[in-house]
């Protein structure tokens, strides 16, 4: 589907009226009803619903060094699969994403792969390693013009670097984005600590350890005045911390996975390695807190934290497993079945959440913009009537650690479109 002219016919724009939309080259020509074109190749969308292309803030490609586990060009796969027009590649390779050099590299493997944009994450800390500041300034002004800034998998644990990182990266607008966990109230660390951990005997992770970082960054950046995001909040003590922030009028904004949106440390009891991640999963309780927060726009945005792990790195003893979970080819679906069908967000939220606020977020030029004539054509069609069983064996991603295998989940991307050009075309790749 390389034509230069497509006409998607009968589309729910964000869920709302049907409407036709004519994308000519890279560009939406026209949006509205009865248009017709010369030449264009025609999808009857038949009510689908038609989105802006997705957006995520938290996507581990795991290349360069981890490439048994995933690549950029397989990562970006799954990614349009899942409707994503951009994705925000974290720091944590090998080498890490510390340097100009690194961010360039994989700004260059996302240009080459073609199926969506890649904008790098440069790590906060030389080597993630929380002593030193990486080049924030030389990755910003590289080709990658990282934004950006996060040494997830790891928390900034330290208050002066992490003030430090605020004050620099507030010349060029730029943000940190914090893995919020206070090393030491998680050492050996199994899962969340509560019920569950109690009875199972696993160390158990306090949600304090989450909160009480939450709620040193967002002063610190009150008192620098600087960006700062908080990576895949969990708990609903976080949810008050950011919501009093905001309150203050803070620079803060937060973002939520879908599993933290669906899944209880319940689940844990099977003792599957597939549940173990980071943070855990938590309990009902924080699941409400955590939907009723990305409702009421306390949560800015949906982050898959996409991150996928070869066989044998889950398939062990729980304590031995990697913690983390694949996300990018499933996060709509679920977001559809905890936020839409539920009557807590309608599409149009949806559109908000997970495409306009994290381009906002990371600043990311081309993405989260309105379905209208003259705007870039990154577009996702979605089949929300649609009901299928997750089966692992067809994700385009290198890695099978999804935690929804066999469970039914709601909606399907029949077509992504990158600047016109269709990366997603019936639900296969293009």
């Amino acid at each position: 589907m390389s034509t230069s002219k497509i006409l998607i016919r009968g589309a729910k724009v964000l869920g709302g009226d049907v409407q036709d939309v004519l994308i000519e080259g890279e560009r939406i020509a026209e949006v509205g009803t009865g248009l017709s074109a010369d030449g264009a190749q025609v999808i009857e969308a038949d009510g689908q619903i038609l989105l802006p292309g997705l957006v995520d803030l938290h996507t581990h490609l795991r290349e360069p060094g981890r490439e048994d586990s995933e690549t950029v060009l397989t990562g970006t796969r799954a990614a349009a699969k899942g409707g994503f027009t951009a994705v925000h590649a974290m720091a944590n390779t090998f080498p890490v994403a510390d340097t100009a050099g690194v961010v360039e590299q994989v700004w260059r493997l996302g240009k080459e792969s073609g199926y969506c944009d890649v904008q790098p994450v440069g790590a906060v800390t030389v080597g993630l390693e929380g002593k030193q500041l990486a080049e924030l300034g030389a990755m910003h002004d590289s080709a990658a013009g990282v934004v950006v800034f996060s040494d997830d998998g790891k928390c900034v644990d330290d208050a002066v670097i992490m003030r430090r990182a605020l004050e620099y990266v507030k010349a060029f607008d730029g943000v940190i984005a914090q893995h919020a966990q206070e090393p030491r109230l998680t050492e050996g660390a199994q899962m969340n600590e509560g019920i569950v951990s109690a009875e199972l005997g696993l160390g158990g992770w306090p949600a304090v350890a989450e909160e009480s970082i939450i709620s040193r960054d967002v002063l610190l950046a009150a008192h620098v005045g600087s960006r700062v995001h908080i990576c895949h909040l969990s708990t609903a003590g976080s949810v008050e911390i950011v919501r009093w922030a905001k309150s203050k009028g803070w620079n803060v904004t937060a973002e939520v996975t879908p599993h933290h949106l669906l899944l209880t440390d319940e689940l844990v009891r099977s003792y599957n390695p597939v549940y173990k991640v980071n943070p855990p999963l938590r309990t009902e309780k924080d699941v409400m807190a955590l939907r009723e927060a990305l409702a009421d726009g306390t949560i800015d945005c949906v982050a898959t934290d996409h991150a996928p792990h070869p066989h044998e790195d889950k398939d062990c003893e729980w304590g031995a497993a990697a913690m983390g979970m694949v996300g990018l080819e499933t996060a709509l679906s679920v977001v559809q079945q905890t936020m839409v069908e539920t009557g807590m967000l309608d599409w149009a939220a949806v559109a908000d959440r997970m495409s306009f606020r994290p381009a906002e977020i990371g600043r990311l030029g081309g993405h989260g913009r309105p379905v209208a004539a003259g705007e870039p054509a990154n577009i996702v069609l979605v089949d929300p009537a649609y009901r299928g069983n997750v089966d692992p064996t067809g994700f385009a991603s290198r890695s099978r650690n999804t935690p929804y295998e066999g469970r039914e989940l709601p909606g399907r991307v029949t077509h992504t479109f990158l600047r016109g050009h269709a990366t997603v075309s019936g639900g296969e790749l293009a």
